[in-house]
């Protein structure tokens, strides 16, 4: 569908034009002609599929903008991802004339968040515990939501969210509508839906295999001793830009970061015991390309939505496929392509072999020295292929300083070798 077949307001849609998309994904697809409805809904979607405008769109198109008391409230399970769906929800709604919007998280002084509450705003974006605390301070007051949204609802549950995700659902009114996403529905999700939601709608998009079409999949086998010497061979086989390395362990992470230093890479960590602000400047050096390696535990990554990360490398096997989905989900972002790596020691194997049943992961040898310098040259060429256009200046320059004495083979030949020596 198009975003133009969709019963919405003029000002949504311009919005939605000025961010790019003309066409829905499938997720908004499914779920906006019946969120706008007022009908319940659980949305079974993986990261990046969209979901986030499948709910903004009828939120935004209930919102009434002279009330500035919250009437509409979505909890997300970290602080990243709250600050990414408020700046998306903004984004959707920018055509809407005094629209309040807040994301409201730990980690940042809760003064400055109660001061906007007490003027008023219209949609609260916050992480469970941090919602609680401004509740419990009379802050805010669910007494006039008419919507909730349970996004990533797999990973709050997950993270112990439950108690006050039941807490805040309990103090806001029984008419509301409730609409729910997750990348997977276990028992507890379930449980949540049919304890908070009138006769939901279940919507679920594609499947895992079909989500990931542009991410190619290497494992490699390892004794744990050459664990390390391997990842530093991949990571100079790909040379990419951004690379994120996720480890299951906190120690795991701390010693690839401290030998990735040693060997005078560009890399920092990520990990649940670090404080709030040092998470939040070791983020934004990664985003802004200060870093290029990235090292992290799969809670630290929750919620993570960066553009460009080219490889992503499991140094350890995740605990499970969920947790391998959401890992590799980091790359092939917004139609680009991907790589993801598994390094599998010996004791890893049988937890692989589970990940292995859902997923298409090519078995490869960890690449020599003169394989390693053939993955560069045809990672050139394949970028130099995709970059047809505007070359008449170029054409030009060849044609003015050609020599007789060079073929233009051995012309290309010389600036690919150029270009590698670089």
């Amino acid at each position: 569908m198009n975003f133009d077949d969709f019963n919405i307001s003029g000002e949504i849609r311009e919005a939605i034009g000025d961010m790019g998309f003309t066409k829905a994904t499938p997720i908004q697809s499914m779920a906006i002609p019946d969120a706008l409805k007022g009908i319940d809904i659980i949305g079974q979607a993986q990261t990046g599929s969209g979901k986030t405008i499948a709910f903004a769109v009828p939120i935004l198109e209930k919102v009434f903008i002279p009330d500035r008391s919250p009437q509409a409230i979505i909890l997300c399970p970290t602080r990243e991802l709250c600050m990414q769906v408020a700046d998306e929800i903004a984004k959707v709604g920018s055509k809407i004339k005094k629209l309040k919007i807040l994301a409201v998280y730990g980690g940042q002084p809760i003064g400055k968040q109660t001061r906007v509450l007490k003027k008023g705003v219209h949609i609260v974006v916050g992480t469970p515990g941090r919602v609680i605390d401004h509740i419990e301070r009379g802050n805010l007051d669910l007494i006039g939501i008419e919507s909730v949204v349970l996004d990533e609802a797999d990973e709050m549950l997950e993270m112990g969210f439950r108690e006050d995700i039941e807490r805040i659902l309990s103090d806001t009114p029984r008419q509301r509508q409730t609409l729910l996403f997750s990348a997977t529905i276990p028992k507890e999700v379930r449980q949540i839906a049919e304890a908070y939601q009138k006769n939901p709608k279940f919507i679920k998009v594609s499947n895992k295999k079909k989500n990931i079409p542009k991410i190619t999949q290497y494992s490699f086998k390892c004794d744990i001793k050459d664990k390390f010497d391997y990842l530093i061979r991949l990571i100079e086989a790909y040379d990419a830009n951004l690379v994120l390395i996720f480890c299951n362990t906190k120690k795991s992470v701390d010693f690839v970061r401290k030998h990735l230093r040693k060997q005078d890479f560009s890399a920092d960590s990520l990990h649940g015991d670090m404080a709030q602000q040092a998470r939040d400047r070791v983020m934004n050096k990664f985003r802004n390309g200060n870093i290029s390696i990235l090292v992290a535990t799969d809670v630290a990554a929750r919620g993570l939505d960066i553009d460009g990360v080219d490889v992503v490398i499991n140094y350890d096997v995740p605990q499970n496929n969920d947790d391998y989905i959401h890992r590799i989900g980091r790359t092939a972002r917004a139609g680009k392509t991907g790589f993801a790596f598994t390094l599998v020691s010996k004791d890893e194997v049988p937890r692989f072999r589970n990940i292995l049943k859902d997923n298409k992961i090519i078995e490869k040898e960890i690449p020599t020295l003169s394989e390693i310098d053939e993955i560069k040259v045809k990672l050139i060429l394949n970028d130099v292929q995709n970059s047809k256009k505007n070359l008449n200046k170029y054409i030009k320059i060849i044609e003015n300083n050609k020599n007789k004495n060079f073929s233009d083979l051995e012309l290309a030949a010389a600036l690919l070798k150029k270009m590698r020596e670089n």
